[in-house]
């Protein structure tokens, strides 16, 4: 289920600078922001945006998309792998609880 958000509501930054900053460092340490800048074009539903820019406090049209884009490189896989070692803990293991 996906909770709606009103673009008029305010809802302030709730990602911290610090975690911008680092996702940010480590998309240049990984060479994600280096080289020449690409244009990328798109429209983008208003509310999305507005959205965006008020839970990340980010206003620039450009630092939103590439915090976006940095996001999503470096997302990792661990609960995809988390799930699919269900069942593999031996049943006799005593676990404390």
């Amino acid at each position: 289920m996906v909770a709606r958000v009103s673009p008029k509501k305010k809802l302030g930054p709730t990602i911290s600078l610090g975690r911008r900053a680092a996702i940010i460092e480590t998309a240049r340490a990984a060479g994600l922001l280096s080289g020449e800048n690409g244009r990328i074009a798109a429209r983008i539903r208003q509310p999305l945006i507005e959205a965006a820019k008020a839970n990340s406090g980010i206003q620039s049209d450009s630092e939103l998309l590439e915090y976006a884009l940095a996001c999503v490189a470096l997302e990792d896989d661990f609960a995809a792998k988390l799930l699919a070692r269900e069942g593999s803990v031996d049943k006799s293991l005593d676990l404390e609880f």
